[in-house]
């Protein structure tokens, strides 16, 4: 019927009408939320890169495998006037000995000139120690460091004989030899001493020479392992992350917080590619850390520390024992006799408590000068922040020195 068929138009009519608002709507909702999750995702990232900091994997990791090797010698150094080791100090005469021995000079046993008389105050005995760089090839030339093993006074003005260096394998890497370069001197006359710095420790620059180089093909290689300095899984995935995108596949994956391994391909570049890992840029998220030496009263507050709102009541107790001598003298024409008292008398001090308030949002700025606004010195500085860590409200790791 033709009235039908018009209810039938109207209705589809109505229902595209309605179908594209849901339509629109639908299409709003999504921009909509795309929007606020576009907002959202860049807050959490500016938080991130408040927290964040750029370096080079260079910077803050290494190859596993290309590493510096430690090395160690004993040794003497002549030439010294007359503040070496004295007799008493057996070990240096017996490594003189020796030496002569080589060169082909005989020392007698026995009699005045005999090992056991023998006076040599222009040497001493020293331990040599250097570092071996990797890849390092015979010829190179390492800075050597000489400590006094002895009771020599100063090194000033000696020599170091040929001394090989051992490594930890016990064999010879390296022979150090040449003049000392001090750091400081002692001049002692008459019973006067001055001294500055530490005389009995010297360096030779470029005093040892490789003989042996440490075995290490990179063409072995199959698998590169990078390994963070500080462990921290965030930064650990970030650095893979990273490592793929420069090197254009997925090759980097991450074993644990502190090492990322890459797969390299067969006939590949070793050392190419190794540049392209260790200039490659990451996101580093270090820890907070606070960190103390309680010898020397320093305290180091990284910037990443966060504090919680807590109040700090803080006072201190002194105590003093003075202890003082004196002579009791007895009256005239008496019976008496003379003694020495000791009068000893304790104080005890409590100071007043300071308070310091920190709120919703405090800074460690804020609890610097909060802190030296109550005069607070180092060692107290040391004890707040200890109970601070203790009480939840310093989120960071303490560390004492």
């Amino acid at each position: 019927m033709p009235g039908n068929k018009m209810m039938e138009r109207e209705i589809r009519r109505r229902c595209l009408a309605l179908d594209v608002k849901i339509r629109y709507f639908s299409a709003a909702l999504a921009i909509g939320l795309c929007w606020g999750g576009s907002i959202f995702l860049a807050a959490q990232a500016s938080r991130e890169d408040l927290a964040s900091q750029v370096a080079r994997v260079k910077d803050v990791a290494s190859i596993e495998g290309i590493r510096d090797n430690q090395l160690i010698g004993y040794g003497i150094v002549v030439g010294l006037h007359g503040t070496g080791d004295s007799q008493q100090t057996v070990f240096p005469a017996q490594t003189l000995i020796s030496a002569l021995e080589r060169m082909g000079v005989t020392v007698p046993q026995t009699g005045a000139m005999s090992a056991m008389n023998m006076q040599v105050k222009n040497m001493a005995a020293v331990f040599t120690v250097a570092t071996l760089p990797p890849f390092s090839r015979p010829g190179y030339k390492l800075d050597v460091t000489v400590s006094s093993a002895g009771d020599a006074r100063s090194l000033e003005g000696g020599i170091l004989l040929m001394t090989p260096l051992y490594g930890p394998d016990g064999l010879i890497y390296a022979q150090a030899q040449g003049a000392l370069v001090l750091g400081g001197y002692m001049v002692a006359a008459q019973g006067n001493t001055r001294q500055v710095n530490h005389p009995t420790t010297a360096r030779i620059p470029n005093g040892a020479m490789v003989e042996r180089e440490v075995p290490f093909e990179l063409k072995q290689m199959r698998t590169i392992s990078v390994l963070l300095h500080d462990a921290d899984f965030h930064t650990a995935e970030r650095m893979a992350a990273e490592i793929d995108h420069a090197l254009g596949a997925p090759r980097a994956h991450t074993i644990d917080s502190r090492r990322v391994e890459v797969q390299t391909n067969s006939n590949e570049d070793i050392p190419a590619l190794l540049d392209r890992i260790e200039s490659t840029e990451v996101q580093v998220y270090p820890r907070a850390r606070v960190v103390v030496d309680e010898r020397t009263g320093t305290v180091v507050i990284g910037g990443t520390v966060r504090l919680q709102p807590v109040s700090i009541l803080h006072g201190g107790l002194s105590v003093h024992v003075i202890s003082e001598t004196e002579v009791s003298q007895p009256n005239p024409m008496s019976a008496g006799t003379t003694k020495v008292v000791q009068q000893t008398s304790v104080q005890a001090l409590d100071k007043p408590v300071n308070r310091i308030d920190l709120k919703e949002g405090a800074t460690v700025e804020d609890l610097v000068q909060e802190l030296q606004r109550i005069g607070a010195g180092a060692r107290d500085v040391i004890s707040i922040l200890q109970a601070m860590k203790e009480a939840g409200a310093l989120e960071a790791d303490l560390e004492v020195l």
